[in-house]
């Protein structure tokens, strides 16, 4: 085996950030009785504050944001969208999503298979961009916490995706070098540059085929495609 060490990112890859997030936003859609303050369809709410969520998210990767700025002013700008103006009530959202969505557990398909197959092959890590404290409640929500040697966190490493320096970071903390690990991830930019740009190999999940230019070592559309790369 050319590799030793795998990394995976999470949110996306294996953890299906898209499907729990929905799952969380229309448990907040209820309990907050969305529908009576003039937000009438759940469809829009979820679709706009995806649309924001993503904007937030690719802010923060580049720094252009904080970690508090990112978890509180998505919702307050989802609510102005539909002319609700009521910071009390985007508190309290902002505080109740980041409760619940990491407590989901719908993983994206084959991921179980894959990491049981993996496991007993490599050692297994994750490298992410997300929270530590939400990071950790995913792992063990969707029962995958125990595959995975080292979760490399901003938190930890002081720096985010796609800086090579958090893979440096990572490499240090598995003692290994670049030529040892691969990187698996959904994020062209975030996952899959950074990684090229340590050095590090890499397998770009593009699951939804999206078209690019750029060389990767690898491109599945499928985890189950692994099994033929690794």
């Amino acid at each position: 085996m050319r590799y030793r060490h795998i990394f995976f990112d999470l949110d996306h890859t294996l953890w299906d950030a898209d499907a729990n997030s929905v799952e969380a936003l229309r448990e907040l859609y209820q309990k907050y009785a969305l529908h009576e303050m003039g937000l009438v369809s759940l469809d829009r709410f979820i679709e706009k504050y995806d649309e924001i969520n993503k904007k937030f998210w690719a802010d923060y990767s580049k720094g252009k944001i904080s970690k508090q700025s990112l978890r509180y002013k998505r919702f307050l700008l989802v609510l102005q969208h539909f002319g609700i103006k009521n910071y009390d009530l985007s508190y309290s959202l902002s505080e109740d999503y980041v409760e619940i969505a990491p407590h989901k557990s719908i993983v994206q398909p084959f991921t179980h298979e894959i990491l049981n197959y993996l496991g007993t092959r490599y050692s297994l890590h994750i490298i992410t961009n997300g929270f530590e404290d939400a990071q950790y409640s995913k792992l063990k929500a969707s029962k995958i916490e125990s595959h995975f040697k080292q979760v490399i966190t901003p938190e930890q490493a002081g720096h985010k995706k796609p800086s090579p320096l958090i893979f440096e970071y990572a490499l240090k903390q598995v003692k290994a070098m670049a030529s040892d690990c691969i990187m698996i991830g959904d994020d062209l930019e975030v996952d899959i540059l950074g990684a090229r740009a340590a050095g590090i190999d890499q397998v770009y999940y593009n699951l939804k085929g999206k078209q690019h230019a750029e060389t990767v070592n690898y491109e599945i559309k499928s985890l189950n495609e692994l099994m033929e790369i690794l």
